[in-house]
């Protein structure tokens, strides 16, 4: 086991010297606690990362426990979708918890802290608490209900666990200091009435307590020996640690925070994502153009893309705003691996080779990778009609255009060289159909006399070939930070994230795809097929990715 603490991040460094210290006799055990209110996004993936990887390098253990405290919100589809999501990513993480597991242990707590009288039930309304609790810059003023007996508290706890109070009506608050200058100690609510079913214990319980107390005391009950969580939670430390010095509890996790994952061109926060979809700005939390691991997923990242990158941004106490480019090289760099090539045209162009044989088909050999021969090669078939890019033409094109224009020659990708002979098109003027003529000398784009042609184009078999719907990602926000100014982030909508094409004509290969398997189209970038529209006779291919960055060019202009 690694133990120079020379390497990896702060966290890495306090675990190492754990080990060393003995400390915890030696163990490492880690969790990750998502409350199961919606689906996980690219900032849960760091955390994710971050808590398996301590505890599978320091052989620990992680713990998938859901913070399922809040029963309005929560429901068994997010709960079924984190669990296939944290598996998709790669880590395996045994039975799940749940915070509900310990709803009675947590009640027996808040029992213990009212009869050592550091827990009082307040009967103020929410607008009151609001008022008592002061501000940053004024410190708060004790309830009125403060000095309750410890018989009343207990007598009003159990009348609220019963059911005989409706919501906001009393709340049970931990007694620390109303003066304090840290505002989440000013006698925070530990427990609440919440007439709300639950997922999992159903209409058991009408009373929940905070996640303040649950997270502290769940982790204590797991032996959780390092509670990792975001900056955002730091303010909330002296909270966690004394609720649990208050208590006795099996053992004192020590809280580490670290800075939590900001990128450029998107929002993380999950009520913003949930607007988002409600409000039909992008379609369901599994849209490809949002960074939620679904959508991703769907999109055609990749587990290993998604853990490099977690891996390359690094951990670290300093708030930053990673570059989405980051992300997206990632995943290049992973399916250019190992994506098998394919040809396709998404905007096609019909092409004539008129001295080709009229009634002439021949199979042509193509390399699955140009650099991986493990990856064995395939068959295509050619005939007099092909179809090309409508970009790779132009009626005039400009001197340092390597493509098709009249009296112009290409390469056909595995195919022959070829060369424009004629224009026809519609009524309105636009180009319908090229008439080319082909060297059959040059199969396989050879030319034995040594000829140059600088430009190779792709290409598919107009009478071999599928009929398919292609979608085209692009960034979900004009601006790389949409919230600049304070502004509504929906004004900063890009209208062109999302581009359908619906009659690209794919190589015939492609008929066998399947979710989640990409593939290079050459020349177009990496694809996969969708997971949720696309059938067997309706293809629908997503784009993960474009071959390299063209949104910086794009954004300068």
């Amino acid at each position: 086991m690694e133990t120079d603490d020379k390497k990896g991040h702060f966290i890495e460094s306090i675990i190492i010297k754990d080990i060393k210290d003995n400390k915890n006799k030696g163990k490492v055990l880690t969790r990750f606690p998502p409350e199961p209110n919606g689906y996980l996004h690219i900032g849960h993936a760091k955390s994710i990362c971050l808590n398996f990887n301590m505890a599978n390098k320091y052989n620990g253990k992680c713990n998938l426990r859901f913070d399922d405290s809040n029963p309005a919100k929560e429901k068994q589809i997010f709960i079924d979708s984190i669990k296939s999501t944290v598996n998709w990513l790669g880590f395996e993480f045994g039975t799940p918890l749940f915070a509900s597991d310990y709803f009675e242990k947590l009640h027996d707590f808040a029992i213990e802290l009212i009869k050592k009288g550091k827990a009082y039930v307040c009967s103020l309304n929410a607008d009151d608490l609001r008022k008592y609790r002061g501000t940053l810059t004024e410190p708060g003023k004790n309830s009125p209900y403060r000095k309750r007996s410890i018989e009343e508290n207990l007598n009003l706890f159990f009348r609220m666990k019963n059911g005989e109070f409706g919501e906001g009506e009393h709340t049970l608050r931990a007694k620390i200091d109303m003066k304090s200058p840290n505002i989440n100690l000013r006698d925070p609510i530990i427990y609440r009435v919440k007439k709300a079913s639950h997922p999992r214990t159903h209409d058991q319980w009408c009373i929940y307590p905070m996640y303040d107390f649950t997270h502290c005391l769940s982790d204590s009950l797991e032996g959780i020996t390092h509670s990792l969580c975001s900056l955002e939670f730091e303010d909330h430390r002296p909270l966690y640690d004394w609720t649990l010095n208050e208590l006795e509890t099996p053992c004192h996790p020590q809280q580490i925070e670290f800075a939590r994952l900001n990128i450029n061109y998107t929002v993380l926060s999950k009520r913003k994502l949930q607007r988002l979809v409600e409000e039909n700005h992008v379609q369901g939390w599994d849209d490809p153009r949002l960074p939620t691991l679904e959508g991703l997923k769907r999109r055609g990242y990749t587990p290993e893309s998604i853990r490099n990158f977690c891996n390359i941004i690094g951990v670290s106490k300093k708030e930053s705003r990673i570059d989405v480019t980051l992300l997206e090289n990632c995943l290049r760099d992973d399916l250019n691996e190992k994506a098998p090539r394919v040809m396709a045209v998404l905007r096609p162009l019909k092409v004539t080779i008129e001295n080709y044989p009229d009634n002439k088909e021949e199979e042509l050999l193509a390399k699955n990778h140009p650099q991986r021969e493990d990856m064995g090669t395939r068959t295509i078939s050619f005939s007099k009609t092909i179809y090309v890019e409508q970009d790779d033409f132009m009626e005039d094109p400009p001197k340092k255009f390597f493509r098709l224009g009249p009296g112009r020659e290409v390469r056909l990708r595995y195919a022959y060289l070829v060369t424009c002979t004629k224009v026809i098109k519609d009524e309105s003027g636009n180009v319908k159909e090229l008439i080319c003529t082909y060297d059959p000398a040059t199969k396989g784009g050879n030319t034995p006399d040594g000829r140059k042609v600088k430009g190779t184009i792709h290409w598919v078999n107009a009478n071999d070939c599928i009929d398919a719907k292609v979608r085209l990602y692009d960034r979900l926000f004009k601006d790389e930070n949409p919230e600049r100014d304070k502004q509504d982030f929906i004004e900063n909508l890009n209208p062109d994230s999302l581009e359908e094409i619906k009659s690209s004509k794919l190589e015939k290969s492609l008929i066998n795809a399947e979710p989640e398997n990409a593939y290079q189209f050459e020349r177009l970038g990496y694809f996969c097929m969708d997971s949720k529209d696309a059938t067997k006779d309706n293809p629908v291919f997503n784009r993960a990715v474009s071959l390299r960055d063209t949104w910086a060019k794009r954004s300068k202009k």
